[in-house]
C-alpha cells in the first residue's frame, strides 16, 4: 500500500503526470530491497483504479492526472504553519497528527468550542 500512496501522492502533486513512465518493478526492488511480487501487487492496484497502465515491453505509464490547480498563496500559508509547527518543537509524526485531526474535523471542531 505504501507504494500505491507514494505513486498517488506523487499524481496529486504533479510530479507524476499523464505519459510518464514509472520505473520497472526491477529498478523499484533494487532502490528499495523489497519483494518484485509487492512491487507487482502495487501496480495491479494503481491499474485497477485506472490511474496507470502497462505497455508490454515498455513499462508502465501514468494514465491520468490527480493534480488540482495549485494555490501558492495556500501553499505559502502552510509552509509558514509548517516553520512554526517546527519552531514549536513538533516533529514530523506530530504534524502529520495534527494534519490528520484537522481533516477529520477534531481540531475544527476544538476551536469553535
Amino acid at each position: 500500500m505504501q507504494i500505491v500512496l507514494q505513486v498517488e501522492q506523487a499524481m496529486r502533486l504533479g510530479r507524476l503526470t499523464p505519459g510518464d513512465r514509472l520505473p520497472t518493478a526491477a529498478e523499484v526492488v533494487g532502490r528499495l530491497a523489497i519483494n518484485p511480487n509487492t512491487v507487482l501487487r502495487a501496480y495491479r492496484e494503481l491499474e485497477s483504479r485506472g490511474l496507470v497502465e502497462p505497455r508490454p515491453g515498455l513499462g508502465t505509464f501514468v494514465r491520468r492526472s490527480l493534480a488540482r490547480p495549485r494555490d501558492p498563496a495556500l501553499e505559502q500559508r502552510l509552509a509558514a504553519w509548517v516553520r512554526d509547527a517546527r519552531a514549536a518543537g513538533l516533529g514530523p509524526d506530530d504534524v502529520r497528527a495534527l494534519v490528520e485531526s484537522a481533516l477529520s474535523g477534531g481540531l475544527i471542531g476544538e476551536a469553535t468550542a
